[in-house]
């Protein structure tokens, strides 16, 4: 009898990971899942009920030694699909953020992503065959005053799915962004953004995103955008002097805009 397909799933611990990693394990693939919490281990043993092998990774996905031990649990088991989902955000004003923050920005959401996916990627290619998703945002759209390491990470992502989909186009494998709005996960918290008129908005359902960003996958979309707020804000963006979008966004992400 065949083995299952193998998804892995970064920053499956919380939000929009674990949903993606409900939506491999509902479609019967096997998982090794990573986060840099030990959350990953509640979140394997909840996966688990599901059916299908999970594999709990805790690593430091901003670095290569952590990505180097994800890579280590696969073992030799070919990656039928990669959801490179592991990202961390950072509100208030660039000039007054602790830079070991800033630089674990850049390291988790940029240097990790594309160390994992031309690790895996190099793999699938060899037979080719593989999807590969990659969680961008529409915050990628947007010069993100307040939060603009952030929002430059996420449009280096968008930019760079489209661009190793070109790449990879004669071949098997697949890429596909995704690219959520605000969504109700730990995010916003983590990135001290709850004074924030974003930070405390109506967000997002996680699982709605994560099916419709697993679904285009499966499909091989180039991308996805959730929700029909997020498509217009998109739209919009295309059309919009960069400064008129910065100071839009202020009015999103300065500390104090939260509603009273």
């Amino acid at each position: 009898m065949p083995a299952n397909k193998l998804a892995v799933v970064t920053g499956a611990s919380t939000g929009i990971g674990l949903e993606l990693a409900r939506c491999c394990a509902e479609d019967g693939f096997d998982l090794v899942i990573a986060a840099n919490e030990p959350a990953i281990e509640a979140a394997a043993a909840e996966l688990r009920k599901i059916g299908g092998s999970v594999v709990a990774v805790q690593a430091d996905l901003a670095t290569t030694e952590g990505v180097d031990k994800l890579y280590a649990a696969v073992g030799d088991r070919p990656i039928d699909a990669l959801l490179a989902n592991a990202g961390v955000g950072l509100g208030n004003a660039f000039l007054g953020q602790d830079f070991g923050r800033v630089r674990r920005v850049v390291d988790t959401n940029i240097t990790g992503t594309l160390y994992l996916i031309h690790r895996v990627g190099n793999e699938m290619l060899r037979r080719n065959s593989g999807r590969i998703l990659i969680t961008g945002s529409v915050a990628g759209f947007t010069p993100g005053s307040f939060q603009a390491v952030y929002n430059g990470t996420k449009a280096f992502l968008d930019s760079f799915s489209f661009a190793l989909r070109e790449e990879l186009r004669d071949s098997g494998v697949t890429v596909t962004c995704l690219m959520p709005g605000a969504t109700e996960t730990e995010f916003f918290r983590r990135a001290d953004m709850m004074d924030t008129k974003v930070g405390t908005d109506k967000k997002d359902d996680p699982h709605e995103v994560a099916k419709a960003g697993f679904d285009a996958m499966l499909r091989g979309d180039s991308d996805i955008v959730t929700g029909v707020k997020n498509k217009l804000q998109t739209t919009v963006a295309n059309v919009t002097p960069n400064e008129v979008l910065a100071k839009q966004h202020r009015k999103m992400a300065e500390p104090g805009t939260a509603k009273p």
